[in-house]
């Protein structure tokens, strides 16, 4: 996002960041945040090839580590700036940072957040005592309406990633891997705007240059691997994924300019390595996220055994989840995983077909969860039904057995 010419006096004459920033960021940040812990996991260890540790920081004040940029960057503004008030956007996780970072030091917030942002995302926010407005279907948007906002009335826009305080508090994350895990060599972070990219890659550079930091971002909204190509921070293309969090359209310049200076790698995953990650942290780590919060795993998970140096340190960014958009991850997680299995049988219409074909599944061990029967269909024969069937499985090469197995005793089968 290009600098606003009213906040560059602001960067304090810099568009980097030192150890010594986030040193400082730490200090402010004593007794503010939480020291989120760092958890050993054997799944994802075994997946790559070497010992995997999660970061979690969806165990952090408000769910997410945009707290720490936040309150950074608030901390320090002036008397008179922190009069005038603050403005922020978000989908959610800086927009809930912002208003509990400004609850604590006594600043009127407003914050935009999209339409379509999580429900329970906007009700924290209110919670902590900021003005939400809703306004356009991405945070591109949001943050276009909160600039016009700061120009109108005078208040500091308080950007999601691109100041320099900010990419100094994110990086007090990188200050806690170095002591929580002294031998790390490589840390895997989700990748949005590249706030908290720049900030742990601009400290380990500094102080543990042998550690490689890789973002990753989701593959319909990764706006970092052409601006890294051109040079410079292009707009990419903002399609849909569940990981609202990274969903950012323009890089920021103080994240772009060290993402690229310290060689940051970028990787992309897919809707359904996403949800395949949060399906497994969930399910084998015990610990709640969000898509976006997943994403790091997700890279791990693509990328498979031995292409990460370990210890790997992948970061859990946040864990701000609506229940709904949750049930709904789980459930693409358990198809990807092959889990979970949708198919379309016909039979002929008499009595003891369905029991027949039950009884078929049943012997193909897989647990049958919903069944519909139909006979209306215009495709079908007068002497024909279509049942549609929701089955568990034990995983992918079970829903190919389970498939095969109707196959061979006759069945005309779809599988979804």
């Amino acid at each position: 996002m290009p600098l606003d010419p009213f906040d560059l006096e602001s960067y304090g004459g810099h568009l980097t960041v030192s150890a010594d920033d986030a040193r400082a960021a730490a200090e402010l940040l004593d007794g503010v945040i939480t020291r989120t812990p760092i958890t050993e996991s054997r799944a994802l260890s075994t997946i790559a090839g070497t010992k995997v540790l999660l970061k979690c920081e969806n165990l952090q004040r408000a769910g997410s580590f945009k707290v720490r940029g936040a309150y950074v960057r608030l901390a320090r503004l002036s008397p008179e700036e922190r009069e005038r008030g603050v403005v922020a956007a978000s989908a959610g996780n800086h927009a809930q940072g912002v208003a509990l970072a400004a609850g604590m030091l006594g600043i009127d917030t407003v914050v935009y957040m999209p339409v379509d942002a999580a429900l329970p995302k906007v009700a924290a926010t209110r919670g902590y005592g900021a003005e939400v407005r809703m306004v356009g279907t991405s945070v591109d948007e949001a943050l276009a309406a909160a600039r016009v906002e700061a120009a109108r009335s005078g208040r500091v826009l308080i950007h999601p990633f691109d100041h320099v305080d900010v990419v100094a508090g994110q990086g007090t994350v990188a200050l806690e891997i170095l002591e929580q895990v002294p031998d790390v060599a490589t840390v895997v972070v989700p990748l949005g705007g590249g706030g908290l990219v720049a900030g742990i890659a601009a400290v380990l550079a500094e102080v543990a240059p042998h550690v490689k930091v890789v973002g990753v971002q989701a593959a319909s909204a990764a706006a970092y691997p052409g601006s890294l190509k051109a040079g410079k921070p292009l707009a990419g293309n903002l399609g849909a994924t569940m990981a609202d969090g990274i969903a950012v359209g323009l890089p920021g310049d103080v994240p772009f300019g060290i993402v690229q200076k310290e060689g940051v790698e970028v990787r992309t995953v897919t809707e359904d390595q996403l949800s395949r990650a949060l399906l497994a942290v969930l399910e084998r780590s015990k610990l709640m996220v969000e898509p976006a919060g997943a994403a790091g795993v997700a890279g791990i998970i693509a990328a498979g055994p031995g292409v990460f140096q370990g210890p790997v340190v992948a970061v859990l960014s946040g864990g701000n989840i609506d229940p709904l958009v949750l049930m709904r991850v789980v459930q693409h997680g358990l198809v990807a995983a092959g889990r979970y299995l949708k198919l379309q049988v016909r039979l002929m219409d008499k009595p003891g077909a369905l029991a027949k074909l039950v009884e078929t599944i049943a012997a193909a061990g897989a647990n049958i969860v919903a069944v519909d029967h139909t006979r209306t269909d215009v495709s079908l024969s007068v002497s024909e039904v279509s049942v549609n069937l929701q089955l568990e499985t034990k995983g992918a090469e079970h829903r190919s057995a389970v498939v095969e197995r109707l196959e061979s005793e006759g069945y005309e089968v779809a599988a979804f």
